[in-house]
Parts: structure tokens; C-alpha cells; sequence
């Protein structure tokens, strides 16, 4: 197998966005540098929650600078409101200052 056979081949894999969305990923999209075809339940779980052409509006708003982090912040929320439909992360906030209040009484 030569260089050649490789080159033909296919580089660009769609990124999960576009992959579960059935569309076609091109270098300008913008869900490809924060979902990567392997990581198709980070972007399931924002779908779900938050829905495709939610998440591109908020990702486009966004400096690009900090559009790595609110990504983050969206897949942390999704999932939190995945566990806990009613609460999603403030109930993970307020279990935890339970805690921290529960341990401060043993001290």
C-alpha cells in the first residue's frame, strides 16, 4: 500500500454534529473543532437539551476565543439537566453545599 492509496482516500471524517444531523461537513463548519466524530454522546446529550440550531446561535455569538469554554459550560448543563430534568445544575449545586455544610457541623 503506497501513498497514493491513502491520499485517495477519504481525511476529513464528519464531525458528530453533522453526523448525527445527517449533514454535510465541510472545513467551515462550526460544531466541527468542539464535536469531534468521536464524540458523538457530547453532542446527543447538547441536541437533546438545547437543540442544533440553539447551540450554533449560541456558539456564534460567542468570541471565538472563548467558544471552547461555553461549550464545555453547554455539555456540563445538558448533562446536569439529562440527571436532574426539574434542578439540572443548580441541583448538583445545592447537594453540594449540603455537603459542605453537613461537614462543617461535624468539625
Amino acid at each position: 500500500m503506497g501513498l497514493q492509496s491513502v491520499s485517495r482516500g477519504r481525511t476529513h471524517q464528519p464531525c458528530a454534529a453533522c453526523r448525527m444531523l445527517r449533514r454535510r461537513c465541510d472545513s467551515s463548519c462550526i460544531l466541527a473543532p468542539y464535536f469531534p466524530c468521536d464524540e458523538m454522546d457530547k453532542f446527543a446529550k447538547v441536541h437533546n437539551v438545547f437543540g442544533a440550531s440553539n447551540v450554533i446561535k449560541m456558539i456564534q455569538i460567542v468570541e471565538e476565543r472563548n467558544r471552547e469554554d461555553a461549550v464545555k459550560a453547554l455539555v456540563y448543563e445538558a448533562t446536569a439537566r439529562i440527571r436532574d430534568p426539574v434542578y439540572g445544575s443548580t441541583g448538583a449545586i445545592c447537594q453540594l453545599q449540603k455537603m459542605v455544610q453537613e461537614l462543617k457541623m461535624q468539625l
